[in-house]
């Protein structure tokens, strides 16, 4: 493929090799926010373009607020690799993968400039519309990869997103008393945990006992929604958290693919 048109109006294309049809008859209903975690965008614009990297997204967002197309919306782009959402494991056959430039955790993790973001809402808020994507279903890579994916992160602005109209969020419950869930622990309140998680969309087995893949998943689900506090404990505020997150939905239930 020489080159196409771009599905949002003003990127530009550089065309990646690595995609392919989306399986199964799957549409796009979701939107998987990344950063890249290089050094330079320039940088991580070549290797989603590389055929040896073997990994892509739809879009890149650069610092400055330019963006960038390499795969077309109607094709399955390589950005998520192993996770699920809702319950589907193939996440690149229905998302929209968009990576945004920023170093990461692990070089220095720098704040996202208001410009990269304005253009970040701008795209999101195109694709949404185009695709009927509802605001639940805009995710991090976390949410879908809890543990082995930490991107974007807990200085992502989620809360100026949703203000914009742009994924789903309410205002992280805090200083609440109550007991604890943590690892180790057994029971209906672990049971009901997990299951609420799992309405919500994440990947999460409801087993009644507070597991290491248990831990992991709160994590996730404080690094998007309570970043004041990453510990992977389910405290009463985390769990109130997402008891707001379940009732505000439009079926007050959970995450629907």
């Amino acid at each position: 493929m020489s080159g196409f048109a771009p599905d949002h109006v003003g990127a530009d294309v550089r065309v990646s090799p690595n995609f392919g049809p989306r399986r199964d008859g799957m549409v796009p209903d979701a939107l998987v926010l990344h950063y890249t975690g290089m050094k330079t965008g320039a940088g991580a614009e070549s290797w989603l373009c590389d055929p040896q990297s073997e990994v892509s997204a739809h879009y890149l967002v650069h610092e400055d607020g330019r963006i960038v197309q390499m795969v077309r919306e109607s094709d399955r782009a390589w950005h998520a690799g192993q996770g699920s959402w809702g319950g589907l494991s193939d996440v690149n056959s229905f998302s929209i993968g968009i990576e945004i430039v920023n170093p990461g955790h692990f070089l220095g993790y720098p704040d996202f400039p208001e410009s990269q973001i304005a253009a970040v809402i701008a795209l999101c808020r195109d694709i949404c519309v185009r695709h009927s994507i509802a605001p639940e279903r805009v995710l991090a890579h976390s949410d879908v990869a809890p543990g082995r994916k930490i991107d974007p992160g807990e200085k992502f602005p989620w809360a100026v997103l949703a203000v914009s109209g742009v994924g789903h969020f309410v205002a992280p419950a805090e200083n609440i008393d109550g007991p604890e869930l943590a690892e180790g622990m057994a029971g209906r309140e672990v049971e009901e945990l997990q299951s609420m998680l799992a309405l919500y969309g994440y990947g999460v087995e409801i087993s009644g006992t507070y597991d290491g893949s248990t831990r992991i998943v709160v994590e996730a689900f404080q690094r998007h929604f309570r970043p004041a506090c990453i510990n992977g404990i389910a405290d009463a505020a985390t769990i109130e958290t997402l008891r707001r997150l379940l009732a505000a939905l439009p079926d007050g239930l959970g995450s629907r693919p």
